[in-house]
């Protein structure tokens, strides 16, 4: 079975999340480092990942910020080393990640690495309930019309 596979960039870590038929479960969080994308394709192809959704941190007004060219030149990465990349709206996903956390009783500054899974798992909830029959988000290819 095909899976879909989630990134949320992060400065410091990438959280990422995998489906599980309709099901988006956080996976695990990376260093943000070189080799993030070297473990990304292993684990797409270990796990039969057939698009991998980057979370695109467009600001309210939805106008790029400097996360947006960050996690644009990550998919850009990532399609390189020959992944399907889709580019996922992620306003407000941390923060709902943080959310969930401290209505569960967590503390955010001791659960960072699970809040970028969980951001990353949002992110595929969406891609998810997105999917008509095609791909949800944008290509590459649309970021550079816009």
């Amino acid at each position: 079975m095909s899976r879909r596979l989630a990134v949320d960039v992060g400065s410091a870590r990438i959280g990422l999340a995998i489906s599980e038929g309709t099901l988006a479960l956080p996976l695990e969080t990376l260093v943000a480092d070189a080799q993030a994308t070297t473990r990304i394709q292993e684990i797409a192809s270990s796990r039969d990942v057939d698009v991998v959704y980057v979370g695109l941190p467009l600001n309210l007004k939805g106008e790029f910020t400097p996360s947006t060219t960050k996690a644009i030149e990550f998919a850009q990465l990532l399609e390189n080393v020959g992944l399907v990349v889709r580019l996922i709206d992620e306003r407000l996903t941390t923060k709902s990640a943080q959310n969930m956390l401290r209505k569960a009783g967590k503390k955010v500054k001791e659960s960072r690495e699970y809040i970028d899974a969980q951001a990353a798992a949002l992110i595929l909830d969406f891609a998810l309930s997105s999917e008509r029959g095609n791909l949800a988000g944008m290509t590459l290819n649309d970021i550079a019309d816009r």
